[in-house]
């Protein structure tokens, strides 16, 4: 086919586009590639062999990708607004221009530089939603170097080892963070971390709030230093796959991997999905509710509506503050275009009643997105009809911190093409899902479940675990040789839709947040009377929204305490370790676990008497000694009649 240019392809339909987007994904990708600013062409479009994990795209092309967010659009229009900054306090927003933001980054840039940070460098980055936490990521960008943000609810313990796997240089937190009218101390948090922290050089303190921090020896104050810093920072020349962040996930082993994202193929692509999964239109206000400590925020907060020059909204607050009207009031009075938020946060809202949606305009918005896990049909058809009012199309977007962006969702599509409630359907541009059998055998047709692969290279995905390239071939290119493997198990219905059935290994999914029960198990194990844990994830409840961890834990037999102070001990130590999200509703105490011959914890036996499901346990057979299934069956039995009688009183 001639060359394919641009504006030819926006003659394409969707269907056409999809096509050509894997029938000849150089030509498409190459295509594409022309939205973003190259300083340095690239030669070849991509470089990949997914069986060894070999993952490059736009060999030798070189860019900034703060210029391509920033000074791309204070060239045409200055005073866009780029940022709202929607604070706790609601009415006390904050607009900043792309011209502001440009300098805002270059003043921190220039910070940076002086501190000695350099190209390559890490810095970890432990802020609340705010316009600084948004300069600092594209100062990182400007000069090189490669940022990793930490979520600002995360404990000190869970800061430090981030921190010490990417031998971060420096910090950049702020005195306090401002949330559902509280304060959370972040710089103490900081203090404590970084004590065990021996690379961090400097840690840049920026003031949310009026109490001054305590500055130590590492400290440097934030805004008072940027201050008297240019606001012009030449922009350092990237090579495409240079590191661009690391992003910090559970895995299903205890330790948290770093997930590397590079420059040009993960810009492309969260730009392009920003456009056409969510129909963004030049002069619309993009409201994703996400942290910037999650993927979500960074893609869809700050990456792919500043490189479209959007203007998007960052949301400190919560759904329920100071009532649950909040993202409805917000939506009238900030005038959102596009709402993108998670399932969990729409179940907790649906339980009020509907007048707290109702009596805010929400005609401004155009489309709905939901994301973080499977939405259920209730959630779906609440957010549809009550928020919507049925007339904006609703995505459920499937994807994950290793795509980089949104991989399945019902939009792009035709005109007219329809959404299915509670399913992500159709793969984007690029996405090719391939559903593997028991034996790795490859299925097709439909109506069929199985492993969720992708069977093509995608600019997003992310390029490697960082200082561990063994353990990312291992974890999603080992299971199904020459396949992605995303861990989760989907359906392809009868139209060739996919439904998304959730995950498939030790990794449970707690209101939105991914956690490893091998995490939990690690900080259980710490105790001194507990020799052993196991740890399931079971539906939240009947409805099967997200899933909560059960703890099944083993004590010492000569416990000089009592069973129910270890127990609070052990809450407590899962809220230090991890965070308070990550504790388990249930404990159970156990004699011993159901293991298999080669010392196998059985889970899926665990998984199905938390559940109740005592009749249908499966094959027991290759346990060691399969009579431990009935003392644990007993015990569950006697737990669940003790909790019956304390909530009846």
């Amino acid at each position: 086919s001639p060359e394919i240019t641009v504006t030819s392809l926006s003659r394409l339909s969707h269907r056409d586009l999809y096509q050509l987007s894997v029938s000849d994904p150089d030509q498409f990708w190459g295509s594409a590639a022309d939205r973003l600013r190259w300083v340095k062409p690239f030669d070849r479009v991509r470089d990949c062999e997914l069986s060894s994990g070999k993952i490059n795209w736009f060999v030798g092309g070189k860019l900034n990708v703060s210029v391509n967010c920033l000074d791309v659009h204070v060239e045409k229009h200055p005073d866009r607004v780029a940022l709202i900054w929607e604070r706790d306090e609601p009415g006390t927003e904050v607009k900043v221009t792309y011209r502001e933001l440009l300098e805002t980054t270059c003043r921190l840039a220039n910070t940076l530089k002086n501190h000695g940070i350099q190209k390559g460098d890490r810095v970890a980055i432990y802020m609340p939603v705010s316009p600084l936490a948004v300069a600092a990521m594209l100062a990182c960008a400007r000069i090189g170097a490669v940022h990793t943000v930490v979520f600002a609810g995360f404990s000190s313990e869970a800061l430090a080892g981030r921190i010490q796997d990417a031998q971060c240089k420096a910090v950049i937190t702020c005195n306090q963070g401002v949330r559902g009218g509280r304060l959370i101390h972040l710089k103490s948090t900081v203090d404590t971390a970084v004590k065990s922290c021996p690379t961090v050089q400097h840690v840049f303190v920026s003031q949310r709030t009026e109490k001054p921090a305590v500055m130590g020896e590492l400290d440097v104050p934030l805004e008072e230093v940027m201050s008297s810093q240019s606001a012009v920072c030449p922009a350092e020349l990237m090579d495409s796959e240079d590191l661009l962040f690391l992003l910090y996930t559970s895995g299903s082993t205890g330790k948290p991997k770093g997930i590397v994202h590079t420059q040009a193929g993960y810009l492309l692509y969260a730009s392009l999905t920003h456009q056409y999964v969510f129909d963004y239109r030049d002069g619309d206000v993009f409201g994703c509710v996400a942290d910037v400590g999650w993927i979500t925020g960074h893609s869809y907060v700050v990456y792919g509506p500043l490189c479209n020059g959007a203007t998007t909204v960052l949301f400190e607050s919560t759904p329920v503050y100071p009532n649950p009207g909040r993202y409805w009031e917000t939506v009238q009075r900030l005038r959102i275009s596009q709402f993108y938020g998670a399932p969990t946060a729409l179940r907790l809202l649906l339980k009020f009643d509907e007048s707290w949606v109702k009596k805010y305009d929400r005609s401004s918005l155009r489309t709905l997105g939901s994301v973080g896990e499977p939405i259920n049909h209730e959630a779906w058809h609440w957010f549809h009809s009550v928020v919507g009012d049925g007339r904006c199309p609703l995505v459920d977007t499937w994807w994950q911190t290793e795509t980089g962006g949104v991989c399945i969702a019902p939009r792009p599509a035709d005109e007219g093409a329809p959404i299915v409630p509670a399913m992500a359907m159709r793969p984007f541009f690029g996405i090719q899902p391939a559903l593997m059998g028991e034996k790795g055998e490859l299925l097709s047709g439909t109506s069929v479940s199985g492993a969720l692969c992708i069977s093509q290279p995608w600019p997003g995905m992310a390029r490697g675990i960082y200082g561990d390239h063994q353990r990312f071939i291992d974890a999603y290119f080992k299971p199904y040789p020459g396949y992605y493997f995303t861990g989760d198990g989907a359906f392809r219905t009868e139209e060739g839709y996919y439904q998304i059935t959730g995950r498939m290994d030790d990794v449970i999914n707690v209101s939105g947040h991914r956690l490893g029960t091998a995490e939990i198990e690690d900080a259980l194990d710490e105790h001194p009377a507990v020799p052993e844990t196991a740890v399931v994830g079971i539906p939240h409840d009947i409805k099967g929204e997200g899933e909560i961890p059960f703890a099944f834990v083993v004590l010492k037999e000569d416990l000089g305490d009592d069973p129910h102070a270890v127990l609070q001990q052990l809450r407590e130590l899962v809220a230090t370790k991890i965070a308070k999200y990550a504790v388990p509703e249930d404990f159970l105490v156990v004699k011993r676990l159901p293991k298999t011959r080669s010392g196998k914890i059985m889970r899926r036996i665990l998984r199905k008497i938390a559940m109740e499901m005592n009749g249908d346990l499966g094959d027991v057979s290759t346990l060691d000694d399969p009579s431990v299934v009935k003392e644990i069956v007993e015990a569950q039995q006697r737990y669940r009649k003790q909790s019956k009688q304390q909530k009846k009183k």
